[in-house]
């Protein structure tokens, strides 16, 4: 079957969230369910699927902020990694944000996981130069 790109659908919350468990992006102190809604809230067609047929095999949520727009969440299904899906979920994400007007695109991956760093220098992203910092305002739990 072919893959297709499409924006998240509510009956997809549960493979979406199984996805990134299995793809070790979840966090106890981050809720994915209040992160899917809190998303849909603001930019509804920037929570993306890869869809074979009815089982989502991949997907990434994008923001955008007004200045810059961010990946998060970007997962394939272990079975499905090597297929380029990775690559079309971002190429869609990218595409959907420069239409709103989007400059730049960020994205923030966890010091120790090189492969990952990797896979994004290999697709045309450069390592910046900034460290993040953050402060909880809503606790999820």
């Amino acid at each position: 079957m072919t893959v297709d790109i499409r924006s998240f659908a509510a009956a997809d919350e549960g493979a979406v969230v199984a996805l990134w468990r299995e793809a070790g992006l979840t966090r106890p102190w981050n809720d994915p369910h209040a992160d899917i809604a809190r998303a849909r809230a603001v930019w509804p067609n920037l929570l993306l699927v890869a869809a074979d047929g009815g089982e989502v095999v991949g997907s990434v949520m994008a923001g955008y902020d007004g200045h810059r727009g961010w990946l998060y969440y970007l997962a394939t299904a272990s079975q499905r990694r090597g297929e380029g899906i990775g690559r079309r979920l971002i190429a869609e994400a990218e595409a959907r944000l420069e239409a709103l007007g989007c400059p730049k695109v960020m994205l923030m991956v966890r010091a120790d996981n090189e492969p990952v760093l990797e896979y994004y220098d290999a697709i045309g992203y450069r390592r910046e130069m900034t460290r993040v910092t953050g402060r909880r305002l809503i606790p999820d739990d």
